[in-house]
């Protein structure tokens, strides 16, 4: 028996030992490719980092799957964001074929408004030959464009919110029916959330408390000069390690008005437009979180 078996366990170890090598030469299979999407934001102050809805969306909206990329400007108009170059640094970052797929959210109206030296643009010809543009060239570059209506003002008057940006609202769902180019009506769902909450709860949506004067007022259902009373908030002050450096750190530019948003009206906003997307952009639901 035990001379018998001594061959046995010695095949038994060379086989061991050849499937062992086997599987050592094999080599483990490749991790299927990622396929990760690009969100890129272009609009004005009530889109940018800081006092808009666009800082909220890219940090609490979207999955590590979608890179998020705010490119808004604040001052702003759908004409002098081209002008100055800002659209050609959207368009490259759009152009990036690594990505599966790569959307823009593109919002103006705020600044092409009159009364804005070098920034207003025609209601009837220039602000929706702009909008056309930045449809055409995305779709270009192969990036899927979405039009966002203007994110409405909080001012009241006798308990009705007057939406002064109605009219280019209106143009922008024109141009998107026009290209047939997904639609996020910002205006209309921020017109209706803010005036369900009145004058005086919307009052919290804005950067900084207001001032005792315009808060007296928004309580009777009309709002009053945003800066009635209010003392220009203090920006903090630089550590010495700040000024040691060859240029200083920037500093926010706080105050309450009816148009920016603090955290709380980018929290409100920021799940708006999350869900508005979801809505128009099917395809990127798996991407969005509510």
């Amino acid at each position: 028996m035990r001379q018998f078996g001594k061959p046995v366990v010695a095949v038994c170890a060379a086989l061991t030992l050849s499937i062992g090598a086997a599987h050592a030469q094999t080599p483990a299979p490749a991790p299927a490719p990622i396929r990760a999407v690009k969100i890129v934001l272009v609009g004005d102050s009530t889109t940018q980092v800081g006092s808009g809805w666009g800082g909220a969306f890219c940090a609490k909206h979207v999955t590590s799957f979608a890179a998020c990329l705010d490119l808004a400007r604040g001052g702003r108009s759908s004409g002098s964001y081209r002008a100055e170059g800002s659209w050609k640094i959207a368009l490259s970052e759009l152009a990036n074929p690594n990505y599966a797929a790569r959307y823009v959210l593109i919002q103006f109206g705020h600044n092409d408004q009159p009364g804005k030296p070098g920034r207003s643009t025609d209601l009837a010809t220039e602000f929706p030959a702009y909008l056309r543009s930045y449809v055409t060239e995305a779709r270009a570059v192969g990036a899927v464009p979405v039009l966002v209506t203007p994110l409405t003002r909080r001012s009241f008057k006798d308990g009705k919110l007057e939406n002064d940006l109605e009219p280019w609202a209106a143009a922008t769902r024109k141009v998107a029916a026009e290209l047939h180019a997904p639609l996020i009506d910002l205006n209309a769902e921020s017109a209706a959330a803010v005036q369900a909450m009145g004058a005086l709860a919307a009052t919290r949506l804005a950067q900084v408390p207001p001032s005792e004067a315009v808060r007296a007022a928004a309580a009777t259902g009309t709002t009053i000069a945003a800066s009635t009373g209010v003392a220009p908030a203090a920006a903090p002050a630089n550590t010495a390690q700040d000024n040691a450096a060859l240029e200083p750190l920037g500093d926010p530019k706080l105050s309450f008005d009816y148009t920016h948003l603090g955290p709380e009206g980018a929290d409100v906003f920021s799940a708006m437009v999350t869900r508005l997307l979801a809505r128009a952009v099917p395809e990127l639901r798996k991407e969005l979180i509510r």
